[in-house]
């Protein structure tokens, strides 16, 4: 039956340096790699152990007096909640709960001075540390097992390669290569000894070899080259001298400052020769301004009904200003009305009047509001 193995146990000094060197590789993330190279030790345990005790930001010194009133006093506001009042008193949570029951102890000890016996937290003989991450590393013994020498020789190893896989290749690669030159001229050296001489070949590269030819070149034919099929254009803008200036333009920059520097100009020639308008134009004062014109009206064309309504409202008598032949133009207002001929017919006969056209009910009542007489 093969042996069984539970891990855990009490850490010892072999472990925890082993366990530095690991942190240091594979970082606090790679817990289970690390685990690896401790056969004893579980991944939890690694964690624990780190955070626990290892950790280079743990404080190890005496608890002051001002740590433990404080202590006191978050464990009575916050009671068992170790893992939040840890990083308020700059403790671990271990470290707070075994400081707390330790004070809670020397307490009970003070009152009962009679009964004063061993410390309950010590362990008895045979008892196992149920947190044993919590306290320092045993010593190694000077003849060690074989299985931890394995698992320190194993951790040497793995933990002296800091290259990978992929460097190591490459350094071995590297060696075989430089091996092989230097086997190769010790073999054209003793050749040449003999009085053997062979000439290296040179392996031709593919592609272009810009230290030996230029690259895509192509050489002219030998002899003049005919230009009687040519045609020349003298109109043709001249290449050779044609800058880039030239066929972008004028930009839009330079011509409105061509536009200023030509008005700067006009208006110095202006000023020479005629001041005053030039005065006007450069103050924004037109020279010559538009006058007003008169307001001309049409001449008033007063009609008849006109007439008859202001005659109404001034209350004038109407009786020998106006005749028959002054109203002969207006039409009866039966006319404007538009009545049917047809009697019989009820209001609610569906039947409109027919509107006449230039005629409208206001005619009529003008009418006989005059009382005229048709």
């Amino acid at each position: 039956m093969p042996r069984i193995m539970i891990k855990g146990g009490v850490w010892r000094n072999t472990e925890d340096e082993i366990l530095k060197a690991a942190v240091m590789k594979y970082g606090k993330n790679q817990w289970s790699r690390i685990a690896s190279l401790l056969h004893r030790k579980s991944a939890k345990q690694c964690k624990a152990r780190w955070y626990e005790w290892l950790d280079p930001s743990i404080k190890k010194t005496e608890w002051s007096r001002e740590e433990e009133e404080k202590l006191l006093h978050l464990a009575k506001l916050m009671p068992t909640q170790w893992r939040t009042i840890a990083p308020i008193i700059g403790r671990t949570a271990a470290q707070c709960l075994e400081h707390y029951e330790y004070l809670l102890d020397k307490a009970a000890q003070r009152e009962n001075e009679d009964d004063v016996g061993d410390d309950p937290r010590k362990l008895k003989p045979g008892e196992i540390d149920p947190n044993p991450e919590t306290k320092p590393a045993r010593p190694d013994p000077v003849d060690m097992d074989e299985d931890e020498l394995e698992m320190l020789s194993e951790a040497r190893a793995r933990l002296a390669n800091t290259q990978g896989k992929k460097a190591k290749r490459k350094a071995r690669e590297k060696q075989l290569e430089e091996a092989r030159r230097l086997a190769a001229l010790q073999k054209r050296r003793e050749l040449r000894a003999a009085g053997i001489d062979i000439q290296k070949k040179r392996k031709k590269k593919r592609g272009v070899d810009y230290n030996a030819e230029i690259p895509f070149e192509k050489k002219p034919a030998q002899g003049f080259y005919d230009t009687s099929m040519e045609l020349y254009n003298p109109l043709e803008p001249n290449f050779k001298r044609l800058r880039q200036q030239h066929l972008d333009g004028e930009l839009r920059s330079e011509k409105e400052d061509h536009d200023r520097k030509k008005d700067r100009q006009k208006i110095k020639k202006k000023k020479e020769s005629d001041l005053p308008s030039a005065i006007l134009q450069t103050s924004g004062v037109s020279e010559f301004t538009k006058k007003r014109s008169k307001l001309v009206l049409p001449t008033p064309q007063v009609r008849v009904l006109t007439n008859c309504t202001a005659l109404t409202v001034v209350k004038i008598p109407v009786t020998y200003a106006l005749n028959r032949n002054t109203f002969a133009t207006i039409e009866h207002p039966m006319n404007c009305i538009g009545a049917s001929a047809v009697t019989g017919m009820t209001p609610h006969g569906g039947m409109t009047p027919k509107p006449s056209v230039g005629v409208t009910p206001e005619y009529v009542k003008l009418l006989f509001k005059c009382k005229l007489e048709l």
